[in-house]
């Protein structure tokens, strides 16, 4: 059911958002987009006339996937409705953040089950829009709508649920299909940071995101870097496939993967990585091949299952893999919108989108952190202080451990080498491809293969024998190609991921492991944590695709702002997961 967006011009600017720098809106139902247009224009006229409106909205809509695959925006030709138009995401499952106005309307679309995206939900919502049956709204599912509100937060239903209902859940009706949220006891809410600077350790892939996403919510950052330029360690490989992973029971790693993947692309576009004539990559696709029979029956079974829409995935069997490339193969997935890029341009085109908001402190080492009056602040071994801020993000890999304040993140190195294989010694038109290994487009006249995955190993010169498993990789994808190469003239690259130990990346808050010594039994949101120090560590071989995402969470978690996840999500990538374990092992001892 439609109904008039009921936001008058008054809506951002009384007392309760004056001085605020957000403003959250939650939608149920997709409806065609005249509500969300509405509201932008509204707030983009005030803001235009100097009116002191919040400067970053942001909208939720949970709808399900059949309601967001019907999604037709109104037919106007103004500028907001051509941008909801072609940012408008793939009906597929979990969390599509979309950004809108340059970023400054945040659109986040929650494709599920309404009930189990409310349960999820990470926000505090100044407005409510709820277009769902009557029936829908029983007083757990509005106490839960009442847990999520701010105080004085409006709730527009239709129709509306029954007064004493919505009583028992802390909303007052205030006119007809309009209540009002008044909470039975003061309600305490994380004030807005009055200082917007921030410190970033590493300029590689995580690092870079992390500047970024900071700088587009107008905050300043001083980037810590030892090396010379960006990108010169585990982000500094020629070139890297990026594209999602799918899996027969959509499991978690496999969400993450897809809500990274998505909101990749938006940054991406946003920063105009793909722009003619910059270089950094195409995004030209990216065939991903079974690696043996049981695995092409799981891709079958998950395309059947799942129906992705075309424009995410599509899955190809053998005889249609084997005529995209031109010789037999198995089955496997097509992702159009997926690809390949520069790492090390991508981080410098992140910098520069961030202009003179960052401050670079390159070929400088970060010896050690002190917490100084509400401060950080990062020396170097002489004890100057290289930079101070009153956050700090670690975006080192491996190296975080060094510091008192991380050394017990459970993080490893795992070497990877890389083939720099002439493009004339492969197939021609051979698009970019994983598998066991991948292939990616030419950069100079060559290509991309790998990589090994060697566990302890340090080893930092180039190898024969790893040359020859990439190869190896390559030949189990491709198998009728027989073409005499010869691996030792190759050159290539050793590189060295940073992995966590259930191989998911760390994005959040750091935990203060000695306040949590002696602690009873504590939940992860419980757990306590260093003031205003977060990780972005443990991308391994994926860091294209977590880094955008891990950033925008972290960059949420400093300037209150709703989260990119829900709760779940959150939870597996939070970098105190570790420590709330080995906690509760030690407290059931």
């Amino acid at each position: 059911m439609s109904v008039t967006l009921p936001l008058p011009a008054e809506s951002f600017v009384n007392d309760a958002c004056l001085g605020r720098d957000n403003y959250t809106v939650l939608q149920t139902g997709a409806d065609d987009g005249r509500q969300l247009l509405c509201l932008w224009r509204t707030w983009q006229r005030q803001r235009d006339a100097g009116q002191p409106v919040p400067q970053r909205l942001h909208y939720f809509m949970l709808a399900s996937r059949q309601s967001i695959a019907r999604f037709q925006p109104p037919p106007a030709s103004d500028p907001q409705a051509q941008q909801l138009r072609a940012a408008w995401p793939s009906a597929t499952p979990g969390y599509h953040r979309l950004l809108l106005a340059q970023g400054q309307l945040v659109l986040t679309v929650i494709v599920g089950d309404i009930v189990q995206s409310l349960e999820q939900l990470d926000a505090s919502i100044d407005c409510f829009l709820l277009h769902d049956d009557a029936s829908l709204w029983t007083v757990p599912l509005l106490t839960r709508v009442g847990r999520l509100a701010r105080p004085q937060a409006r709730l527009h239903m239709t129709p509306m649920a029954d007064a004493r209902l919505l009583r028992q859940a802390g909303f007052s009706l205030t006119a007809a299909n309009v209540a009002q949220y008044l909470p039975r006891w003061p309600v305490v809410l994380a004030a807005a940071p009055a200082v917007r600077r921030a410190i970033v350790i590493g300029a590689g892939l995580a690092g870079s995101a992390a500047c970024e996403r900071l700088a587009a919510r107008g905050w300043h950052v001083s980037l810590v870097e030892r090396h010379a330029l960006p990108a010169q360690e585990a982000s500094g490989n020629l070139a890297g496939v990026y594209m999602p992973s799918i899996s027969r029971d959509d499991n978690p790693t496999a969400r993450l993967s897809r809500a990274a993947f998505l909101f990749a692309l938006q940054v991406w576009s946003q920063a105009g990585i793909f722009a003619p004539g910059r270089g950094i990559g195409e995004a030209s696709g990216v065939l991903q091949l079974a690696r043996d029979a049981a695995q092409e029956q799981a891709f079958e079974e998950a395309a059947r299952h799942w129906r992705y829409p075309a424009d995410f995935a599509q899955y190809l069997s053998p005889q249609d893999a084997s005529a995209r490339l031109g010789s037999r193969s198995a089955g496997g997935w097509w992702f159009p919108a997926a690809g390949w890029l520069r790492p090390a341009l991508l981080c410098e085109a992140l910098l520069q989108a961030c202009g003179e908001r960052l401050q670079r402190c390159f070929h400088h080492t970060a010896i050690s952190l002190r917490r100084i009056e509400q401060e950080w602040q990062v020396r170097d071994a002489d004890g100057e202080i290289l930079a101070q801020a009153p956050a700090l993000i670690l975006a080192n890999g491996l190296d975080a451990l060094h510091f008192p304040q991380a050394a017990t993140l459970p993080l490893h190195l795992i070497r990877g080498q890389v083939s720099h294989v002439p493009a004339a010694q492969l197939p021609g038109l051979l698009p970019a491809l994983c598998g066991d290994g991948y292939l990616t487009g030419a950069v100079d006249g060559l290509r991309s293969m790998g990589a090994s995955y060697d566990q302890g190993d340090v080893d930092t010169g180039l190898r024969l024998d790893s040359h020859l498993g990439n190869l190896s990789r390559l030949r189990q994808m491709l198998p009728q190609w027989q073409a005499e190469l010869d691996p030792a003239s190759w050159d290539g690259r050793v590189g060295f991921r940073c992995v966590s130990a259930d191989r998911l990346p760390l994005a959040g808050a750091l935990p203060d492991m000695a306040a949590l010594t002696g602690a009873g039994e504590v939940k992860l949101r419980d757990l306590p944590r260093h003031p205003q120090l977060y990780g972005l560590l443990a991308y391994a071989s994926r860091g294209l695709i977590w880094a955008p995402l891990a950033a925008e969470i972290v960059a949420c978690q400093l300037a209150g702002e709703p989260a990119p996840l829900g709760k779940d999500g959150l939870a597996l990538l939070d970098p105190a997961r570790f420590a709330l374990k080995a906690h509760r092992r030690a407290w059931q001892v």
